[in-house]
């Protein structure tokens, strides 16, 4: 997955707090359930990130919003974000959605809905006109980036070098997207790392990992579920319904504050100091995604996050971050070659 000789060290973690940061994949709504498409461009849904705002304020935490390209081009979207990031209350990275951001030379499929696939310099190009239209309707130079559908690939380190970023998030680890032509993160665990030809980039995985008495052998039993004839009994819901072992994400969708908290104990006691978490702008207007589909969703959606946000603080000790902040301390610690 990363490039060919690519090097990697892991980032020096230890002396840090339990830091939570928050990153919202911002994007066009479109039906998860049918064929991705060029058409697909409205961004509506940006205007519920007030709503989301209400509970982070109250926590002074600072999400960053990774926008894709309609997002960055449409006055309305950009209005209601630039507001925000010229106050203070977030940081703006880079989310690219190859599908809806020029140029559009690829055919659109779901293998190449994972930016990692396509050739090198499609990737490059299409980053690049998205940075370009970040630094024009934002003023800022964005520097964190999440590839769209976690798709990064062999060249993407290389894209992110050359056009100034700083900071990854593309990474999922315990999963696997191989079935649908996308990256296999299985190898990767929840630690941050440097990666790069200079050692410069920052990896900060999303927070997703094994829970339940089998969690030791969640790598090499989780995907062994999902093939006959255990996938014909439903192998991972009862698994996980008797807590034997479930993969849990860290985000409100889909996922209750229970869960959340088991993720995050679990992790704690494996060592883990980084936790990131995040989800889906389109989430924050009901009807976008299946984890929202009414008000009432809704509103546990945002008593979900609020919950967590608190237990973290007050039960794990934990502190409310930033990724530019993560990067500025870990950075001391730096190897000075990989």
């Amino acid at each position: 997955m990363l490039g060919q000789g690519e090097q990697t060290a892991r980032a020096h973690t230890a002396t840090l707090p339990p830091c939570l940061i928050v990153i919202v994949d911002t994007e066009e709504e479109f039906d998860w359930s049918k064929p991705l498409s060029r058409g697909n461009a409205s961004v509506e849904s940006v205007r519920g990130q007030t709503l989301a705002h209400k509970v982070f304020d109250r926590y002074g935490l600072v999400p960053t919003y990774v926008v894709d390209y309609p997002v960055a081009c449409t006055s309305s979207s950009v209005g209601i974000l630039r507001d925000l990031r010229e106050s203070g209350r977030c940081l703006i990275g880079a989310h690219l959605h190859p599908w809806v951001n020029p140029p559009h030379v690829e055919a659109v499929n779901p293998r190449n809905s994972y930016p990692g696939n396509l050739p090198p310099e499609i990737e490059h190009e299409k980053l690049a006109r998205l940075t370009e239209t970040i630094e024009r309707n934002f003023a800022v130079q964005p520097f964190i980036y999440r590839a769209g559908r976690f798709g990064f690939g062999p060249s993407t380190g290389a894209a992110l070098e050359r056009l100034g970023y700083r900071v990854d998030t593309s990474i999922v680890p315990a999963t696997s997207f191989a079935a649908d032509g996308g990256p296999d993160f299985t190898p990767f665990g929840f630690e941050p790392f440097w990666f790069g030809s200079r050692g410069d980039l920052l990896e900060l995985p999303q927070s997703c990992g094994f829970c339940g008495f089998l969690q030791a052998a969640g790598p090499g039993l989780y995907p062994k579920l999902f093939e006959d004839p255990l996938a014909k009994v439903r192998a991972p819901g009862i698994f996980a319904r008797l807590r034997l072992l479930e993969r849990i994400r860290l985000t409100p969708e889909g996922i209750d504050l229970a869960a959340q908290k088991r993720l995050v104990r679990a992790l704690l006691k494996q060592g883990c100091h980084v936790f990131t978490y995040t989800y889906h702008s389109p989430s924050l207007v009901p009807g976008n995604t299946p984890y929202v589909r009414t008000k009432h969703d809704l509103k546990i959606f945002l008593q979900r996050m609020d919950s967590f946000f608190e237990w973290f603080i007050d039960e794990c000790g934990g502190k409310l971050t930033t990724p530019s902040e993560i990067y500025d301390q870990l950075s001391a610690n730096r190897p000075n070659s990989i």
